[in-house]
């Protein structure tokens, strides 16, 4: 039986995740802790935000892609085997016992929100040339994005924050830039993933759909606002919540 507070826990909580994700990724941080609290099994948890979220990262690539913030010659190499590596994530981590998974889905919440704070200080210029990479540069990528989508779909959280990070060390690529393809390939890991969840029945369609159009909105105003400030409005995002996220993660599991 759904509560009213918890349909407000995930409106609220998904809705800013939505937004914050379109911005400079990580939004996974806060819609699965706001998952948690409504006590739902964990596969289920991890089905369900799937389901919420993949409108939302549907939205946002669009964004980024209609003002040409994408690089779609590396995005047909990366996208798919990001969806691959989604798949098999969803089919390994359905094997997991509930009970394990709890306490590896709060470690993975903090040590994620660690890493994305000591990755604040790059990504200002641009300066990736698409007519000038090296074929070896496509093949890293390619696995770093499967790596990446098989994340994506045994846990998620974090999973934007890794590729601009990727992205923005290994091709030179500023925020935006980054930003805009590591959307195009989370787009493809949720939407493998979120048919995978379905595919196994462990996806909650009663509590996740008058959440949907909240995120949809959320990550239309996150993704415009990022393409019209920048860098400059990007990274204090980037850098504030992984601060908020990592001390509560860290309260809750001291107190």
């Amino acid at each position: 039986m759904f509560t009213l507070s918890n349909y407000i826990i995930l409106i609220v909580g998904c809705s800013l995740a939505g937004f914050v994700d379109a911005v400079a990724g990580g939004g996974g941080l806060i819609s699965i802790p706001a998952y948690l609290l409504t006590g739902i099994p964990t596969h289920f948890l991890l089905g369900t935000n799937k389901f919420t979220s993949f409108p939302g990262a549907m939205v946002s690539a669009a964004t980024f892609f209609k003002n040409g913030k994408t690089t779609k010659k590396l995005m047909l190499f990366c996208v798919p085997l990001a969806g691959l590596g989604a798949f098999l994530g969803v089919k390994t981590v359905i094997l997991i016992d509930q009970d394990i998974l709890r306490p590896i889905i709060m470690v993975l919440i903090f040590a994620v929100g660690i890493y994305t704070l000591f990755s604040k200080n790059i990504g200002a210029t641009n300066e990736f040339d698409e007519s000038d990479i090296k074929a070896s540069k496509y093949v890293i990528a390619s696995i770093f994005s499967f790596v990446m989508g098989f994340y994506d779909g045994f846990f998620g959280p974090g999973t934007g924050s890794f590729l601009i990070i990727f992205f923005i060390l290994f091709t030179k690529m500023d925020f935006i830039t980054a930003s805009g393809n590591a959307k195009a390939i989370n787009l493809a890991s949720n939407v493998v993933a979120f048919a995978t969840f379905a595919i196994e029945g462990k996806i909650l369609y009663m509590l996740g759909l008058p959440v949907i159009i909240f995120v949809m909105f959320a990550t239309w105003i996150g993704a415009k606002l990022a393409i019209k400030k920048g860098a400059k409005f990007i990274k204090p995002v980037f850098v504030v919540m992984s601060l908020l996220v990592s001390i509560k993660i860290l309260y809750d599991m001291f107190k």
